[in-house]
């Protein structure tokens, strides 16, 4: 089994609506650490609509290529070994998204379902979908989303800042683990998913929670939906139970 946060960036912002976000290398290397340090196996970069080769030693932690594509109802996180190197914004259909990337041997994760997106409301073919480490809140409406479509859960921290690494992962039993292994893995359904809540996570969910709810970004979703804060909030669509303390190996 190994640990993976399936969503991530490079960049420490969101950049500005119109313009290109350009690739990072500080924050990379910062996330990169932290990731090291919190005891996670492998982190995909997930930028929004392009994707970056990297040519930066990670030591023993392996990175997944990806890319958030903007479709005209929401995002999609594409991971795998051949994401699409950029895509327009808000010019693909779901379900062009899903067969460009489905091309390139890759799998289509539907991020933050409940968040800013309409992605779920359509009958876009995705192979799994996101606990979001941003907004952790709607759980069981994902978790109803994924038994209703019969689909994996995977976890992300969606993370733009260094401490939000690791927040929300994904736990997988693959072959091996490199790209074409973790598409594979979320493709069969071995995946399961982990939020942790550590002390300043706690916080910086609230504080997301309430930028998002002034944003109108969740309107309509249960105020709340997971237990209260500091209950144990990790999880799986199996119903095992979990420690709150599963965080990732060596965290």
């Amino acid at each position: 089994m190994v640990d993976v946060d399936l969503h991530t960036h490079s960049r420490f912002f969101h950049g500005f609506p119109g313009r290109p976000t350009p690739y990072d290398e500080v924050g990379f290397r910062l996330h990169v650490a932290v990731a090291q340090a919190r005891g996670l196996d492998a982190m995909a970069v997930t930028n929004h609509d392009y994707c970056t080769e990297f040519d930066i030693d990670t030591g023993d932690l392996t990175i997944i290529p990806g890319i958030e594509v903007s479709s005209t109802v929401g995002h999609l996180l594409v991971v795998g070994p051949d994401p699409p190197a950029q895509t327009k914004p808000n010019m693909m259909t779901p379900a062009e998204v899903i067969d460009l990337a489905h091309d390139h041997g890759c799998v289509v994760v539907l991020p933050h379902p409940f968040r800013n997106s309409r992605v779920r409301e359509t009958d876009a073919a995705v192979d799994a979908v996101e606990i979001n480490g941003k907004h952790p809140k709607p759980t069981s409406l994902v978790e109803d989303l994924a038994a209703e479509r019969d689909l994996p859960i995977v976890g992300g921290s969606d993370a733009h800042y260094p401490i939000e690494v690791g927040r929300a992962f994904t736990r997988m039993d693959v072959e091996s683990l490199t790209p074409a292994g973790v598409a594979d893995a979320i493709r069969e359904g071995r995946t399961d998913y982990r939020i942790v809540r550590r002390f300043p996570d706690q916080y910086l969910t609230r504080l997301y929670g309430l930028v998002h709810r002034l944003k109108g970004h969740t309107k309509g979703v249960a105020k709340k939906v997971t237990p209260e804060d500091g209950a144990p909030v990790v999880g799986s669509r199996s119903g095992e139970p979990r420690e709150e303390s599963d965080a990732p190996k060596g965290s």
